[in-house]
């Protein structure tokens, strides 16, 4: 049976237009049992479209390994550090993975209680919740109503000594059912978003650049950004915003001084767009939350300079200045007519271009819903490519 991609069903509230290339649905083949010829078209399909989403998958923790492997075969740790991130006590990560004792790669994501797991013999999931995150939360009576935020857009990647993942791989095993929730902005737009309960929401990157003024692409195409050391212990005191799209600035981060041991080399500094390997497309890939630093390269000799940002460059350290910088470029990406919020089925298993969309977690759940996931992703064996000479 030949491979056939379809377009994914979209929710009436997005934009179809900018969904064209966006995603596309697998059949006709099985993602547990991918024959050579088969992956090359499923890679090509993935970098063309970002996520891709397979239907009553049937795979083992060690196939989903294999296939996310497949996309970077020299990559081998999980994409934080095989075993480092229970170990880092302090990191906001702590609390939302359990590793598969086996295949360490693997984690087991999701809410409430699960028993004799791929070798867990009891472990307690807790779906994050923007309460233990955001400045501000839903109401309790406001929670009761369905309503909801989105918990925190990002990239998976450690953004500290390691390299971003190529792909990150979804495998949904128990999808409790409930109402459809409502995820509020609050922001002062009036934004708001139906999705369903405990849906994961993405934006493309390359949309999220594509529609920026041209005074910003070019900032964008200049630019770099530059990570705190150990970013997700560094912003665990700190407190997000009511979008989720990156930090308030209160002065609550974790001073460098008091974070763990780090070197200034192992620190990372990515370009604000990457390059897509098929496509060669410019997605902007930026985790606001984890942004310390923006370097501005100077226009190049002979470009336009009228209406032109830091034209001459520059070199942004206030946080206030950089997450202010970032929110501008990045907010209008995530309006409820750009977001697709996956609503997941049992055995569902997403593929997605972990270097060409962000991602958030939505949605509540109460301690008694049983929702297990498998999530994998690699630290890559390379850094992500910008923009060239010609972009800029």
């Amino acid at each position: 049976m030949a491979i056939e991609l379809i377009p994914l069903s979209l929710p009436p509230t997005a934009d179809a237009s900018k969904f064209e290339h966006f995603g596309r649905e697998v059949r006709g083949v099985e993602p547990g049992n991918i024959k050579p010829e088969q992956f090359q078209e499923i890679k090509e399909a993935l970098y063309k479209y970002d996520a891709l989403l397979f239907r009553n998958a049937i795979l083992s923790p060690e196939q989903q390994y294999a296939l996310t492997k497949a996309f970077d075969p020299q990559s081998e740790s999980y994409g934080h550090g095989n075993n480092k991130t229970e170990n880092a006590k302090k990191s906001i990560l702590h609390p939302d993975l359990k590793t598969i004792p086996r295949i360490p790669q693997v984690q087991v994501i999701g809410n409430g209680k699960i028993f004799d797991h791929e070798g867990l013999v009891e472990a307690t999931l807790k779906h994050p919740s923007h309460k233990t995150f955001h400045k501000t939360t839903v109401s309790p009576e406001d929670e009761a109503k369905g309503i909801t935020r989105f918990y925190r857009w990002h990239i998976d990647a450690a953004l500290y000594d390691l390299s971003p993942p190529r792909v990150t791989t979804l495998y949904g095993l128990e999808i409790p059912q409930g109402p459809t929730q409502v995820c509020r902005y609050d922001d002062g737009t009036w934004d708001e978003l139906p999705v369903t309960l405990g849906t994961t929401a993405f934006v493309s990157g390359k949309t999220m650049f594509r529609i920026l003024p041209d005074n910003l692409k070019s900032v964008a195409v200049r630019a770099k950004v530059k990570y705190a050391p150990h970013p997700y212990v560094w912003m665990a005191p700190a407190r997000a915003k009511s979008t989720g799209l990156g930090i308030e600035c209160e002065g609550l981060e974790m001073p460098f001084e008091e974070l763990p041991p780090w070197e200034e080399g192992k620190r990372k500094t990515f370009p604000m767009l990457w390059k897509n390997p098929v496509t060669d497309e410019l997605s902007f890939q930026v985790h606001p939350c984890g942004a310390a630093e923006i370097i501005v390269d100077a226009l190049p000799e002979g470009a336009k300079r009228e209406g032109a940002l830091y034209p001459d460059g520059a070199h942004l350290t206030d946080l206030e200045d950089v997450r202010g910088l970032l929110y501008q470029m990045q907010r209008p990406a995530i309006a409820p007519t750009l977001v697709y919020p996956h609503a997941w089925q049992s055995n569902d298993l997403v593929l997605f271009h972990n270097r060409g969309i962000l991602h958030s977690v939505v949605g509540a759940f109460t301690p008694d819903q049983v929702r297990v996931f498998h999530q994998c992703n690699l630290a890559a064996s390379d850094d992500p490519t910008g923009p060239t000479t010609d972009d800029v």
